[in-house]
């Protein structure tokens, strides 16, 4: 009797932690995500405004304060999946960036409060403005430190943290978990930057950015109030370090021929997998047995993971190389996303009266790009999958290559419909007699400006859901945190090249005392021409993935091995 209640018990804690994770968990995951992004998506764009009214810098001086803030922002997730694979697991990593960010916009509500946070009110009848003190900006450093740091725990972390979740990862499953996902994550970003965008307009500063302190101290309390209910995996150990073992290893053993059995190679213990593969075969030599006495235990661990390293984690340093040809590709369309500064302006520029007197707050433009994406993944994952299916007669399923492919296409396309509007734009300026006149709002409606952020929204779709479903299902669990942050990586590169390329061209195209390119002034400017290096920039990028991904062929699903739960 006493070993069947042992029994009995041993099944219900079975049976208690196979219930943990699940669709149940989701909505608490997704909603931490969905709501971070209401608060971000609204500062980005509200931060041009607000940087120039309240510190009273140059367009030149914001665009380039906001990139390198964005590349800060997107190189955080690095080592934010650099704690989470090798330290802290994800949901710890996921919380503390949670508090980070709620910090951030706390203390940027705090210069909206607090007058002596911020430089006195320009004296326009003196034309003059101070300068920010070193305090001052030291506070707003400050903000967007805690701001970009809590962006580096949640984003890297956050989709595979929900992945962890689910049983269940066929190819259907995944690319549906990953479409809903992004749907929620940009309908998050639509209502920054919608509804707080309206109130910032409406309200002020103050109003505007204490809604979005509370809307991050919400999305913490949505991640933490469903702790019980995670799957909660334990970090492995440092990849960083695995990988630099992997490499001292391989360079010592250059000289050694590759062995001709299985068993001449250390693949552990209890691993799938025994023998490397053959891409980047150099790197084999880093888990070739030379003197099994003296370098494996009998427990079938290396004793020392300098001298031999395992199978598993010369495939892990493989999976990071081989993608990285593929990732470099999103760079570049990260750069049209990256434009920050010039959607807002542009869209001050034109009429944005709608509906009968309804005016669109202009750092809401962008909104469209958004309200795409949640539009097309709905269509895409409802309508035209399901009717594709049933014409052909079977499950119809688009390659994540291909769909990257078609989201880099749509994004050169995106970029030549900017520069055709802003043409049209900044002509009719010129035939109104507004050259000259930098706030003047041309006789051109808002709607001009719909067709070049739809068709960014639907090459968001394609090309971004493409590369997490990418980077998912190349790399291994231990590493889905250092995968999803990739997509970030080349976001901050992106920011960095849009800095270093848009002062190239400020410079360049202002010799001999001509207006440049991106000059303050939108009507003697000429974005069109701007835009059209960006598209033409991106057609060579095209190019170059095509031949990228035909190199790389076809995706194939990793084995997972080494990572354990950290269920109690």
């Amino acid at each position: 009797m006493a070993s069947e209640k042992i029994m009995e018990k041993g099944i219900r804690q079975d049976s208690s932690k196979r219930r943990k994770g699940g669709f149940i968990t989701l909505p608490f995951i997704i909603a931490n995500e969905a709501l971070e992004k209401v608060p971000s998506y609204a500062l980005l764009p509200s931060m041009t405004l607000y940087l120039k009214s309240n510190y009273h810098l140059t367009i030149a001086a914001v665009h380039n304060l906001i990139n390198y803030w964005q590349a800060f922002s997107n190189f955080a997730p690095i080592l934010g999946a650099f704690f989470a694979d090798s330290f802290m697991g994800r949901f710890v990593t996921i919380g503390l960036g949670s508090i980070s960010s709620f910090l951030g916009v706390a203390i940027l509500w705090v210069t909206t409060v607090i007058p002596q946070a911020t430089p006195p009110p320009c004296d326009h009848l003196a034309q003059s403005c101070k300068s920010a003190t070193a305090g001052q900006v030291a506070i707003l450093v400050a903000a967007l430190f805690f701001k970009s740091i809590g962006a580096g725990g949640i984003r890297p972390c956050s989709m595979p943290f929900g992945a962890d979740q689910l049983s269940n990862k066929n190819e259907k499953i995944l690319e549906s978990y990953f479409g809903w996902y992004y749907a929620a994550a940009s309908l998050g970003g639509s209502l920054g930057l919608t509804s707080v965008i309206y109130v910032l307009q409406m309200y002020g500063w103050k109003v505007g950015y204490g809604l979005c302190a509370i809307l991050m101290f919400l999305a913490t309390v949505a991640f933490y109030i469903a702790s019980p209910l995670y799957v909660k995996r334990k970090a492995s150990t440092s990849l960083f370090t695995g990988f630099a073992q992997v490499l001292v290893v391989a360079y010592k053993n250059r000289n050694l021929p590759f062995p001709s059995k299985e068993s001449g190679y250390h693949h552990g213990k209890d691993s799938e997998i025994t023998v490397p593969s053959e891409k980047l075969k150099f790197l084999n030599k880093a888990c070739i047995i030379r003197n099994a006495e003296q370098e494996i235990g009998s427990d079938g661990l290396a004793l020392d993971p300098w001298r031999v390293c395992t199978v598993w984690k010369v495939e892990e340093l493989k999976a990071l190389l081989k993608v990285i040809p593929i990732w470099s590709t999103g760079i570049v369309m990260a750069i049209a996303g990256s434009q920050h500064s010039f959607p807002v302006l542009q869209a001050s520029s034109v009429n944005r009266h709608v509906l009968g007197g309804f005016e669109i707050p202009a750092a809401s433009v962008t909104v469209f790009v958004y309200c795409t994406v949640v539009v097309w993944v709905v269509l895409y994952e409802r309508v035209i999958i399901p009717l594709a299916s049933k014409i052909k007669g079977k499950q119809v399923y688009i390659s994540v290559q291909l769909r990257m492919g078609i989201g880099l296409f749509l994004s050169v396309v995106a970029l030549g419909l900017t520069a055709i509007v802003e043409s049209a734009r900044r002509r009719k300026a010129i035939q109104e007699g507004l050259l000259k006149n930098p706030i003047a709002v041309v006789n051109m409606s808002v709607i001009w400006l719909l067709p070049q952020h739809i068709v960014m929204g639907v090459a968001e779709s394609f090309s971004t859901l493409g590369f997490f479903e990418f980077y998912h299902r190349e790399f291994p669990k231990t590493m889905s945190s250092i995968g999803n942050s990739l997509f970030f990586l080349s976001l901050a590169f992106a920011h960095i090249l849009s800095g270093v390329l848009f002062n190239i061209v400020n410079k360049t195209t202002s010799r001999g005392g001509k207006p440049s390119w991106v000059a303050d002034n939108l009507n003697e400017a000429r974005f069109d021409n701007y835009y059209w290096l960006l598209a033409g920039l991106s057609l060579v990028n095209l190019l170059y993935y095509i031949i990228c991904s035909r190199s790389y062929g076809s995706t194939v699903e990793v084995i997972d091995d080494g990572y354990e739960s950290e269920e109690e």
